[in-house]
């Protein structure tokens, strides 16, 4: 689906989206939790009386390594497995993903324990299992985080304090696209990785708008002057092209070998999008892919307006 170069709009400023509240980029070495790294969650202090406190029970040392740990938040005890953790967060951190690209990534093709996982899950209330009609004769399955899967993340520590999470669909209509994003954000890794990067934070455009639009609107009488824009911009690693700051689908930020803190924009473009978005994403630096049965046509778009962007295979 198409989504044009962003302007400021108020009313998305409140969209009343769950996620976890965003912090600035770190300008420091970042150290996010790796959730297969076989630690245990750091237990609350004991007497705090905070009714979200969340525990850990070990296992003992007999107990097989793919044995369940039991997490308690609030007043209900899950039993998860680290590799059910793992899918917790990883849904977690894209909203939606289709269960194939789940199974294909996080499960490396191991489709019989990913339904296992998900079943477990699901029994626990933590995920949605969903079948979506996204045509009139194709259907896709995709799984979300429930309010509680949400809760379990951000109380047992699974995730860094400055990656957002959600629950939950907000544009069902766009679930293909949306879904989409976790097996675009895994392609790109692989270049990441093969130059000696690693990744370490995922943006989705949600976020990157919502601070967007935070600081526009700050700007009050100035949020037309075009200097002041492009200076919010900057700030946002973004660019202002003919008075508007187009917004990628995905940000990948990533270390690299000199231990160096960057990032990517990424784009996943559609059919459907029009020649001038198409100009304004690639004026803007965006990394451009497309689903295989789109890419040769926008391929050719892209070569009449003679618009210089390569477009990379989903």
């Amino acid at each position: 689906m198409s989504r044009d170069a962003f302007s400021y709009d108020p009313q998305d400023a409140g969209d009343g989206r769950d996620a976890s509240p965003h912090r600035p980029v770190r300008q420091h070495r970042p150290a996010p939790s790796d959730p297969k790294d076989g630690r245990n969650p750091a237990p609350e202090a004991p007497g705090r009386g905070d009714s979200t406190e969340a525990r850990e029970q070990h296992p003992t040392r007999d107990e097989r390594s793919d044995s369940p740990r039991a997490y308690y938040v609030r007043d209900r005890t899950y039993l998860l497995r680290d590799s059910e953790m793992h899918s917790l967060t990883e849904i977690g951190k894209f909203r939606v993903i289709a269960v194939s690209d789940l199974a294909e990534y996080a499960y490396d093709g191991n489709r019989a324990q990913m339904e296992k996982d998900i079943r477990a899950l699901a029994r626990q209330s933590l995920v949605k299992d969903n079948t979506l009609e996204i045509s009139q004769k194709k259907t896709l399955r995709v799984v979300t985080l429930t309010k509680a899967g949400h809760r379990v993340l951000k109380n047992t520590n699974q995730v860094a304090d400055d990656q957002p999470i959600y629950h939950g669909l907000v544009k069902p209509r766009e679930v293909k696209h949306d879904a989409d994003l976790y097996r675009l954000y895994q392609k790109e890794v692989a270049r990441i990785e093969r130059g000696g990067g690693r990744p370490v934070r995922v943006l989705l455009d949600y976020e990157l708008k919502r601070n967007l639009n935070r600081d526009l609107a700050l700007l009050g009488p100035e949020k037309d002057d075009l200097d002041r824009k492009g200076e919010v911009a900057e700030k946002h690693g973004l660019q202002l092209v003919d008075g508007k700051i187009p917004v990628p689908d995905l940000r990948v930020e990533y270390e690299t070998p000199e231990l160096e803190l960057r990032h990517v924009d990424l784009e996943l473009a559609t059919r459907d999008y029009r020649p001038r978005a198409m100009a304004a994403k690639a004026a803007a630096g965006f990394s451009m892919y497309a689903r295989s049965e789109d890419a040769s046509r926008l391929r050719r778009v892209l070569d009449e307006r003679e618009i210089t962007a390569e477009i990379l295979t989903l």
